[in-house]
């Protein structure tokens, strides 16, 4: 949008509240980890904003919800749109504080700094999800983490958990291999979550593209489940 000589834009009038809203607050600015995929790769906050918004559609309507490994909270915004509250914890405090400090009060997200291996969050939830996180956690150590995420879930309560395919590791670059050290095949990943769950539904995932294709080309894997057992266990 330009001016001209007399002051007056010579743009689309529509766009002035925006453009004067922008002019007043500053533009956006986007997290450490974020502001380095936008230079590296820009495709990949695509993909990370779609799986972002598959968790907002399936966690429509929920009260209170907690985000486990949230980074620098970019994707977290998509989520708050559609729940009530939401929690976002992260055990890096580098990535907490970058997300404070880019955070609005718009979105109401409250961030927190917690490690899921010491200890489960406090409160109560009826939704917990996790993106990009399991597959940084060593194979031993999956059952404890699992087990501390889902300890705040509710009886009703449902968890959304995304994660790398094995098979995609082919093509992963070295930076990403670096910190994938558990990933799985949709079958290992289903068995997993069966382990804390009655109903376990798979989904796979390629670029932006959410679908119930053959597992073995999925890139990206997405398990929705409910009916958490812990629940069953202590008659709630």
């Amino acid at each position: 949008m330009t001016r001209t000589t007399a002051g007056k834009r010579n743009g689309e009038p529509q766009y002035k509240e925006v453009i004067d809203e922008m002019r007043r607050q500053g533009p956006e600015r986007l997290g450490l980890m974020t502001s380095w995929a936008w230079y590296d790769d820009p495709k990949r906050l695509v993909f990370t904003l779609a799986r972002y918004k598959f968790v907002a559609k399936m966690l429509e309507g929920k009260k209170r919800v907690l985000e486990v490994g949230c980074g620098d909270g970019f994707g977290s915004r998509v989520v708050a749109q559609s729940v009530g509250g939401l929690v976002a914890v992260d055990f890096d405090r580098e990535f907490i504080e970058s997300a404070k400090s880019v955070a609005k009060a718009r979105y109401g997200i409250q961030f927190r700094v917690h490690d899921l291996a010491k200890g489960p969050v406090l409160g109560e939830f009826d939704a917990v999800y996790s993106l990009d996180v399991l597959e940084h956690i060593a194979r031993n150590r999956e059952q404890r983490f699992l087990k501390n995420m889902l300890a705040c879930l509710t009886a009703t309560g449902i968890c959304i958990v995304g994660m790398p395919s094995l098979e995609s590791q082919t093509y992963a670059s070295k930076f990403s291999r670096m910190g994938h050290i558990n990933c799985k095949d949709q079958a290992s990943f289903r068995r997993l979550m069966q382990d804390f769950f009655e109903n376990v539904f798979m989904f796979s995932m390629n670029d932006e593209v959410v679908h119930t294709g053959f597992s073995k080309m999925s890139h990206y894997n997405l398990a929705l489940c409910c009916t958490p057992k812990h629940a069953l266990r202590k008659g709630r």
